[in-house]
This record gives C-alpha cells, structure tokens and sequence, in this order.
C-alpha cells in the first residue's frame, strides 16, 4: 500500500504541475504587460494631474469646461433685479446655459418678470434670451463672457407699444448682468508646467461646453 502510493504520488503532483503553469502563463503574461504600461503611464501621467474643475489634457495641451461647469458659475449671478428710474424693475432669475458652436458663443436663457407702475395689474413675465462671446482676461486669469447681445425678448401681457422699449432695456440687462463676467479662474498653479508659465489662447464652445487652448509665454 505504501510503495504504491508513493509510485503514483510524482504522476499527480507533475500533473498538477503541468495544469498550473499551461493556461494561467499566457494570461500572466498579457496581465504583465498591461500591468507595466499602467505603471508607466502612471508615473508620466502624475506631474500633470492637478486638482481643479477643468479638466487638462496633457495631449492636445487644452482644458476643458463642461456644462456643469459653467452653471455653476452663471448660477451664481442669479437672482439678481435691476430698477430703472421708479417706473420699471426687471427681475431675472433661473438661468439656462446653451451653447451655440457654429457662432463661437453661449446663450443665456433667464426668466424676466417686469414690474411698470404704468401698468396696473401683477407683474409681467417672460423670457429673456441673451447671447455672449468670450475672452480671457489675463489680469484676472479668468474667461469672461463678453459682448452680450439680446436674442429674444418674450414678455407675456407687453402691450406692442413697449416692445422697442422693451429690446433696449433688455441690452441694457444684457450688460450690466453678464458682461465681463467670469464663467472660469484658473488657479495660478494651473498656469505653470514643468517650472514655464503658460497662458491661455484660443477659447472654443463645444456642443456641451467650451475647451481653453494653454500654450507657452
């Protein structure tokens, strides 16, 4: 009993030997592979990862500011109302963010409720839809919307008579509210790589956001 046993105990331990290293060898080996190219990219990667809510690709040398983003930063500019003389006040709130790609813009849709003491009743409302271009700004090392023009004016209950009127203050609106206005600051320590100082150049609006290109002083 002990003599066969110990014959047929080599036959089983090589046998599952030869299972363990057949299958499993190639499988390590492609695990390898993707394992060192991870770790690499990791180590090339890391400098460049900074911590902020635009995202940098390292590839195309270009940041990146999604729609919540900018939300974000629009959001913060509303409620707000503004009084003309002590006949007309305009109250805008709950903004909604677009973007217009084909014209290099971003749209702007606000409710509007007017208050005329001419007009006797409750308070008018409607929707005002205004229309930015951007720059940045190197002394606040931020991208601003700029130029803000009117797009629509749509006030329900506005007698005809006020419509002209009515398209002059909502420019007036248009730049007293949003122009030159930060949608995005970039931290100082986002505008420095590898010991140079980098500036942002051209800014471009995407169907859901706007890309910054950073390029070298």
């Amino acid at each position: 009993m002990t003599s066969q046993r110990s014959r047929h105990t080599p036959a089983i331990a090589q046998s599952i030997h030869l299972d363990d290293s057949s299958a499993p060898s190639a499988f390590s080996r492609r695990d390898t592979l993707r394992l060192a190219i991870g770790g690499v990219l990791s180590l090339t990667l890391t400098p460049f990862m900074r911590p902020a809510d635009a995202a940098y690709n390292i590839w195309t040398g270009e940041y990146t500011m999604t729609r919540k983003d900018i939300e974000a930063a629009v959001d913060k500019r509303f409620p707000t109302t503004l009084n003309y003389g002590q006949l007309l006040a305009v109250e805008l709130t709950h903004p909604q963010i677009g973007f217009n790609p084909q014209a290099n813009r971003i749209n702007t849709q606000v409710d509007a409720q007017v208050q005329n003491v001419l007009l006797q009743g409750q308070p008018l409302k409607g929707v005002l839809a205004i229309s930015s271009a951007l720059k940045y700004d190197p002394v606040r090392r931020a991208v601003l919307l700029d130029n803000p023009s009117v797009e629509r004016v749509d006030v329900n209950g506005m007698p005809p008579a006020y419509g002209q009127q009515l398209t002059a203050i909502g420019g007036n609106v248009a730049q007293q509210v949003l122009n030159q206005y930060p949608i995005y600051t970039f931290k100082p320590e986002q505008l420095k790589y590898g010991g140079r100082d980098v500036e942002p150049g051209a800014i471009t609006v995407l169907p859901d956001g706007i890309k910054v290109e950073v390029k070298t002083k």
